[in-house]
């Protein structure tokens, strides 16, 4: 019984013995088969890192007002008799809006006219006596008294006349009236609004740091969603005080309105063009790929040898400004690096590639002085593509530090 039991456990102990030699002699050769197998070189589109010219500028949201515009108002109470205007009408300086019945001042003005007249003839004979000697020099005073009150009387209804005719201070288009004939109002009644739109000024705030590049007669390029609005102008105004909350400054541009397409109080996205700068190496922003170690690019590098492919190598960027759908690469790549811009996500650093620039997104370029708003209204329309490219840091900020060398940095995002 005992040899039985000892030739079971010595067979037991065999066949366990060779399923556990025979999955690690497996392991090994699937090990070594992997270890010698080189992998396919991954297809990726490139770009080469030139100089451009590149065109910055600052942007903002801005808030469009009338170069002159008022809400128009009575001076003087009474009945409107007349409204001499109509909605959206094209008025000029000095056109007259609104009559309010003016009878009973004008009855008065008739009558000090009269009294005026009276006056002035009793001064004239007053001078006359005077020169006579049969008149006294108290009663010369008294007339030219009386003459001079009269005259007064006269200016004071003919101002108060022309209270009662409300004019046009500018010329403009006014809007809808907001008194009928024959209603009673009282000095300050709001009647209509008179804008001239033939110029707008676009008010818009910038923070500090950026406040201080703007001059006046900077070139503004202004831009709106709603019927693809786009007008230049200029800065013609800068707060010199900075909001103690917001920390932000105001700036003011002054744009032309082509077709009044400008409608006061609109919201529109504003560019302020700075200065172009040369020999900027910029590249399209779905070049870019970033992870918790900082903001990266691959760049194809040329093999040892010829009959090796090609390969690539992951370098830390540090990026600048962005315009359009390019960014500033201020450190990291040189003028003629071939930088990958699709096939970001299949690669690791040392990753063999072959060069296929069919799968190559559309190709990026800086947008010139006055089309960057319009590009940034597009991108503001397709979020999906805004969302392929990586945030740029602050123009002061460097690239986070890379990993050290025993670090194996994460798969890139593309």
């Amino acid at each position: 019984m005992v040899k039985r039991l000892f030739i079971a456990v010595i067979l037991l102990g065999l066949v366990v013995g060779g399923i556990v030699g025979f999955n690690l002699f497996r392991d090994k050769m699937i090990g070594e088969f992997f270890a010698g197998m080189t992998p396919a070189p991954v297809a990726v589109s490139v770009t080469v890192a030139e100089p451009i010219t590149w065109t910055p500028g600052l942007e903002a949201v801005g808030t469009a007002l009338a170069a002159q515009g008022v809400d128009l108002s009575v001076e003087a109470a009474g009945v409107v008799r007349e409204v001499l205007f109509a909605p959206n009408q094209q008025v000029s300086a000095g056109d007259q809006l609104v009559q309010i019945d003016d009878r009973i001042e004008q009855a008065d003005l008739a009558a000090a006219i009269a009294g005026q007249e009276l006056a002035e003839t009793e001064l004239t004979r007053s001078r006359t006596l005077q020169q006579r000697g049969v008149s006294t020099a108290n009663t010369l005073d008294t007339a030219e008294a009386t003459a001079t009150e009269a005259r007064s009387r006269v200016q004071s209804l003919r101002a108060v006349l022309e209270q009662k005719q409300s004019v046009a201070p500018f010329d403009g288009v006014i809007g809808i009236p907001r008194i009928e004939a024959g209603e009673y109002v009282t000095p300050g009644t709001i009647y209509a609004t008179l804008q001239d739109l033939d110029s707008m000024r676009v008010d818009f705030s910038l923070p500090e740091q950026e406040a201080g590049i703007v001059k006046i007669g900077m070139p503004v390029t202004v831009s709106s969603e709603v019927g693809g609005v786009t007008a230049t102008g200029k800065v013609t105004g800068i707060e010199p005080k900075i909001d103690p909350n917001s920390r932000l400054v105001t700036v003011r541009a002054e744009v032309e309105n082509p077709e009044t397409a400008i409608t006061p109080g609109q919201f529109l996205r504003v560019r302020v063009e700075l200065p172009v700068e040369e020999g900027v190496i910029a590249l399209p922003q779905t070049a870019v790929s970033s992870n918790l170690y900082g903001d990266s690019v691959y760049i194809v590098r040329a093999p040892e040898a010829e009959d090796e492919p090609e390969r690539v190598e992951q370098v830390f960027v540090t990026l600048g400004r962005r315009t359009g759908s390019v960014i500033e690469i201020r450190d990291g790549v040189a003028a003629g690096d071939r930088v990958v811009n699709a096939g970001q996500n299949r690669l690791s650093g040392n990753a063999a590639v072959t060069i296929d620039n069919t799968v190559a997104p559309v190709a990026a370029a800086v947008p010139a002085p006055g089309e960057a708003a319009a590009a940034e209204s597009d991108a503001a329309a397709d979020p999906g593509a805004a969302d392929a490219a990586p945030a740029a840091p602050d123009a002061g900020d460097a690239a986070p530090a890379a990993p050290g060398a025993g670090d194996a940095p994460p798969a890139a995002n593309e």
